[in-house]
């Protein structure tokens, strides 16, 4: 029996499973797509935001201003690949100047630090490529972004070097109350636990039911964008929001951490897990983008990719042990700044199960940081040692991003290893430049095959790995005999 089961994989998810592997304690996340951090946490802007946007008062506020200086140290613990460039919201007009002053003063009553309005001079000399028609902005000093999926992943990583236990491709289909503890049904058998926290994203609302009457419901929202190949990570500097109004935080344009640009999104409502990319969607980003930086040319965009947010009729995030049902704690409702806050959730969160009788004792395992070697980021010394210590440090496998092909083995050899092509992209970047695995994914698939076989002591096929969920296969037969000759 588990002493807390986590259900979903997102980086609320895998904050909380880091946060509890603190501790002596028996904690399975469960996740029913093949890895952690393909749903929400995949599918963002990166965005590390200051905290001036939130209501005043609300989870949304407490957790983003905690949140933001955690997620920065844990980036470094962790060695994840992160940036502090500081955040503008741009006006265009005395209205949009309104807003700008409004949002500074609920900063302030956030306690945010590093807040303070620009004028037109500073403004442009701090972006140069910015609209002409830009008359002021908000600066937050303590925004940036992140690599969203591997903040995720890493949490996981170090959880499971502690003791943690990870269970993916495992869809939790019921629970219920059994002798003071919960039952899960799951399509790999049932599980039990003494308490059980939903993580769930958007499906939330539908795991909440499984145990409680509905109280809540979350509508899919989908968010379209850009992105762009990092020869356009000259135009901005800083992450650009336009004002914000009913539809969401607007239309950014923004560095990635990982030095692409990115612009989008849009604020569509959608039925189910519609991550279409549509016609009228990307027209209006592109449109809004343009406006904040005219010169982007989206000639260079490599990529339109978008994501579906849980908008919860709560309006503010639902965070903590369940009024009705003993033991069973919600995360829901999660949406931006979740990023942000979710380490400040995760701590909540642990102190909340403490409360409620989960002992919490040290654990002489937990693992706090790692490090990972990134060839791309080495100095000519740095690369030469790395490929005389082990020899596929001097195969570059992916050349647009300089992914070798030690990276790609070291991704296998970590606590919670890849099963898919966009799980490597994800571990260890390769596939994610300019020309998006087009050249380098047939040989990734068969480094993924050997590894992987190396892990189940069975032979795997490329054809039979996905590109990322199940059922998603790249391979599907052969072209040539084992002799050679066409069939």
């Amino acid at each position: 029996m588990e002493d807390v089961i986590i259900i979903g994989g997102g980086v609320c998810g895998c904050s909380l499973l880091y946060a509890l592997s603190r501790y002596a304690l028996r904690v399975t996340l469960v996740e029913k797509e093949n890895d952690v951090s393909t749903g929400t946490s995949k599918a963002n802007s990166g965005i590390i935001h200051a905290g001036y946007d939130p209501e005043p008062g609300t989870l949304m506020a407490k957790y983003n201003v905690e949140g933001n200086p955690l997620i920065y140290a844990l980036c470094e613990t962790l060695d994840v690949v992160h940036k502090k460039t500081g955040s503008l919201v741009v006006g265009f007009n005395d209205r949009d100047r309104a807003v700008i002053q409004g949002l500074y003063e609920r900063g302030i009553a956030n306690q945010v630090p590093g807040l303070r309005i620009v004028e037109y001079g500073e403004l442009h000399r701090m972006e140069p490529h910015l609209s002409k028609d830009c008359v002021c902005a908000l600066y937050a000093e303590t925004g940036g972004v992140v690599s969203p999926w591997e903040f995720a992943s890493a949490q996981a990583e170090a959880a499971v070097q502690g003791g943690a236990r990870v269970r993916l491709d495992t869809e939790v289909t019921g629970i219920r109350k059994e002798g003071g503890n919960f039952v899960l049904a799951t399509g790999r058998g049932e599980m039990e636990s003494r308490f059980v926290v939903n993580a769930a994203g958007v499906c939330s609302d539908l795991v909440s039911r499984m145990v409680e009457p509905e109280f809540f419901t979350i509508h899919h929202k989908r968010g379209q964008y850009f992105l762009m190949d990092t020869a356009s990570s000259y135009l901005v500097n800083s992450v650009i929001f336009q004002c914000p109004n009913e539809n969401g935080k607007g239309v950014i344009v923004g560095p990635t951490a990982h030095g692409n640009l990115i612009a989008g999104p849009d604020n569509e409502r959608v039925r189910g897990d519609d991550r279409t990319n549509t016609a009228a969607g990307m027209d209006f980003v592109r449109k809004m983008a343009l406006r904040s930086v005219p010169d982007l040319n989206f000639s260079q965009s490599i990529r339109n990719f978008s994501g579906v947010r849980a908008d919860s009729t709560l309006n503010d995030f639902l965070v903590g042990p369940s009024e009705r049902v003993p033991g069973f704690f919600n995360i829901a409702g999660i949406k931006s700044p979740g990023l942000s806050s979710s380490p400040a959730i995760a701590q909540d969160v642990t102190r909340m199960l403490g409360e409620a009788g989960l002992k919490l004792e040290k654990n002489p395992r937990f693992t706090a940081g790692r490090r990972v070697k990134r060839f791309k980021y080495m100095s000519v010394e740095e690369r030469r040692k790395a490929a005389a210590e082990d020899p596929l440090y001097g195969a570059v496998i992916c050349r647009c991003e300089t992914v070798t092909e030690g990276e790609i083995v070291d991704a296998f050899k970590r606590p919670l290893p890849p099963r898919s092509l966009d799980a490597v992209k994800r571990r260890c970047g390769a596939g994610m430049g300019r020309c998006q695995g087009g050249f380098c994914g047939p040989r990734v698939l068969e480094i993924a095959a050997r590894e992987l076989s190396k892990i189940r002591d069975v032979p795997v096929r490329p054809g039979g790995i996905p590109l990322d969920r199940e059922g998603m296969y790249i391979i599907t037969g052969e072209t040539k005999t084992p002799e050679g000759k066409g069939e």
